[in-house]
């Protein structure tokens, strides 16, 4: 199998051989740039399957960078993890409303930076698949989602859900591993049976969990930032 490709875009000279180390190790292919006007040159010459891309950067910043990507539809496919300090709160929220897929504060993990890109790499195979049909069956941590009927059980259990409530469970079980922000659930959601606001969503979250039971637990909260769906191993 080949080699992913990941562009790391990272000015700081220990974490750039912090991160070339590990992955290279775990046998990703890597190529390095310090800024975020080289990012956009390497990008549009020879696209990688992921980047990592440090929000702090000299001249183009990180956000920006990924705002130009996403916005581009020769590029918006590539996955793109945030880098950030533990106390850029609000450049996380934005950088996943720009359309970043995950982030990683500084000082992290090795073993969960690894992770992380191995969700994200396996999250784009996934959606890269044929467009789901309008009958198309969502199975994950025994919760049954059938979207065309749209019905929801749990462990062969149906389980009465409201028009948001079903929305919001179908998006995160979508795309588990995902982080989404509170007003990009809102976005796709626009619920008819409720108010659905940035603060509403959190009541939505409660009331599926209560009624998913014990497989609630598999919607996870992410700090400031919105929710996630476990994904499973």
């Amino acid at each position: 199998m080949e080699k992913s490709k990941i562009l790391v875009v990272e000015d700081e000279a220990p974490i750039q051989e912090l991160l070339l180390f590990n992955l290279e190790r775990n046998k990703y292919k890597v190529q390095m740039v310090e800024s975020g006007e080289e990012a956009l040159i390497a990008v549009r010459k020879a696209p990688p399957d992921l980047i990592l891309l440090d929000v702090m950067l000299p001249g183009t910043d990180g956000l920006e960078v990924c705002k130009r990507l996403k916005a581009d539809p020769q590029t918006e496919h590539i996955p793109i993890i945030m880098l950030t300090a533990l106390s850029e709160e609000a450049d996380i929220v934005t950088g996943l409303e720009l359309g970043a897929d995950d982030y990683i504060t500084k000082p992290f993990s090795p073993r969960i930076l690894l992770a992380r890109v191995k969700a994200a790499l396996r999250r784009t195979r996934n959606f890269k698949k044929p467009a789901a049909t309008s009958d198309e069956l969502i199975r994950i941590h025994d919760i049954l989602i059938d979207i065309a009927r749209h019905r929801v059980e749990v462990k062969g259990a149906p389980i009465s859900l409201t028009f948001t409530e079903f929305k919001v469970l179908q998006l995160l079980a979508s795309q588990p591993g995902r982080v989404f922000t509170r007003y990009q659930i809102v976005d796709a959601v626009h619920g008819d049976d409720y108010p659905v606001t940035d603060r509403s969503v959190d009541v939505q979250i409660v009331g599926l969990r209560k009624k998913l039971g014990e497989a609630g637990q598999c919607i996870e909260t992410v700090r400031g930032i919105g929710y996630r769906f476990m994904e499973e191993e």
